[in-house]
């Protein structure tokens, strides 16, 4: 039970880690987007904090005109700028005349650039970072003509759309598939999804409401769709029924009290279906095929885990992976687009966010859905893939046009700069005020459907 719990912990720790650094790197080089363009056209900063400090700071230090610190409250962080209406709200400073070293002073065209510099430096980030990926880990490819068996479906919810296992996925959308890894993805933001059924091409309408009821009636956190892959013995612990009936790592097992089971979503089907305390299997090894009798333990199931991981699908035979390693040069280009890819990904999954027909809003998540982004183990790869997708997100939910958000700055000072005419100190405070009080509501509801489910009317 205390081994449980503990292992269960250390996974939320290293989930924890991830995310604190993944949001400590983004965070301080957003607001480095901001600080080096305010120091650049002059203005002084004030404070250039990670992390937020209301009442105290844990560690703080001048140099300069700059106060850096790391604050306690772990929700983003700021950049304070001499003469700004920002969440400090100081107006004190403001009731004062405009000093040359201030942000009011400035033309509108610096302020402009200030305020779009942590948007720009996370972009760049997204961008470099995909560069890397693309250079150390390369770029992983399924072909999806490899899926030979079609796919296995890990969530019910899929049933209702009209996907069968054993389905071959062909387009969503009228756009061919061409790697494995973006049937899920396109599937979750599409409306029609082509597939091959016995030799025979259907189409599929997705609902409207997809998301939201998968939203709704999700209880694991299994992978939607999976490739279909023959049963496969990776592991049998010595502990349980099937390894003391003589079943071993590398086994094929083929079929059940003589009934053929070819891929591990028939054989857990039928072995679901038999109410006997034992079964026979038909066990391929070595090339040779025989039979085994083994009891069942107490969950009606034999004791054995089917090989999954895509390595060692590819190992056996199963799936095809290509990896495509770039040099330096042949890297940027490939992070461009891969950072593009991911734009637009969340750019669809937003418009189904704001469409409330699909129920997408319910799954909105806050720091607890963010955390369990992150893999069980620390990977690198993983962690460097996740942060420059968050990068991505934080990039474009910070140029939402939302007074408090950079978004909001700039199209105040687009106006002014259409205009002519600068929006009074007294309205931008008021837009500031509304703005937070949006923000701090959006950020309830997400945090609170992570864990109250409110959005899913539980």
């Amino acid at each position: 039970m205390f081994q449980i719990l503990a292992i269960e912990w250390g996974v939320v720790g290293i989930k924890v880690a991830q995310l604190l650094l993944a949001l400590s790197i983004l965070v301080v080089l957003h607001e480095f987007g901001h600080y080096i363009t305010a120091k650049w056209f002059g203005c002084r900063v004030e404070r250039f904090f990670l992390f937020f400090d209301p009442w105290f700071a844990p560690f703080k230090k001048k140099i300069g005109d700059t106060v850096y610190g790391i604050g306690w409250l772990p929700l983003g962080g700021y950049v304070k700028i001499a003469g700004m209406v920002d969440e400090s709200m100081d107006r004190e400073q403001l009731k004062t005349p405009a000093e040359p070293w201030e942000f009011r002073a400035k033309p509108a065209w610096q302020r402009l650039i200030i305020m779009s510099g942590g948007v720009i430096v996370n972009i760049i980030l997204a961008f470099i970072i995909y560069a890397g990926i693309a250079m150390v880990w390369g770029e992983r490819i399924t072909p999806n003509e490899s899926v030979t068996a079609g796919i296995a479906i890990q969530d019910p919810v899929l049933y209702e759309i009209g996907l069968k296992d054993g389905d071959k996925v062909l387009a969503v959308d009228g756009e061919k598939i061409e790697d494995f890894g973006d049937v899920v993805r396109k599937i979750l933001v599409g409306k029609q999804v082509e597939v091959e059924r016995d030799g025979q091409p259907v189409m599929l309408t997705i609902p409207v409401d997809f998301i939201g009821t998968l939203v709704e009636k999700k209880n694991s956190k299994s992978l939607l769709i999976t490739p279909r892959t023959p049963v496969i013995v990776f592991e049998a612990p010595d502990s349980l029924e099937a390894y003391k009936a003589g079943i071993r790592k590398g086994d094929k097992l083929v079929a059940i009290n003589g009934q053929p089971t070819a891929y591990f979503d028939q054989f857990a089907k039928t072995l679901s279906g038999i109410k006997a305390d034992s079964v026979n299997l038909s066990v391929v090894r070595n090339g040779e095929t025989i039979s085994v009798n083994s009891k069942l333990n107490a969950d009606g199931k034999l004791g054995f885990f089917n090989i999954q991981a895509p390595e060692d699908l590819v190992a056996a035979g199963v799936l095809k992976q290509e990896v495509k390693k770039y040099g330096f040069f042949a890297a940027i280009p490939q992070g461009i687009k891969m950072a593009g890819e991911q734009l637009k990904f969340y750019i669809d999954q937003f418009k189904l966010i704001l469409t409330p027909e699909t129920g997408a809003y319910k799954g909105v998540g806050g720091f607890k859905a963010m955390g369990n982004i992150f893999p069980a183990t620390w990977d690198w790869e993983s962690f460097w893939r996740i942060t420059a997708f968050f990068s991505i997100i934080l990039a474009f939910m910070n140029m939402l046009p939302i007074p408090a958000l950079d978004g909001g700055h700039v199209v105040f000072t687009l106006i002014e700069m259409i205009s002519g005419r600068k929006p009074s100190q007294k309205f931008l405070e008021y837009a500031q005020v509304v703005g937070m009080v949006l923000l701090l509501g959006l950020m309830l509801y997400a945090n609170g459907n992570d864990w109250f489910g409110w959005g899913k009317g539980r």
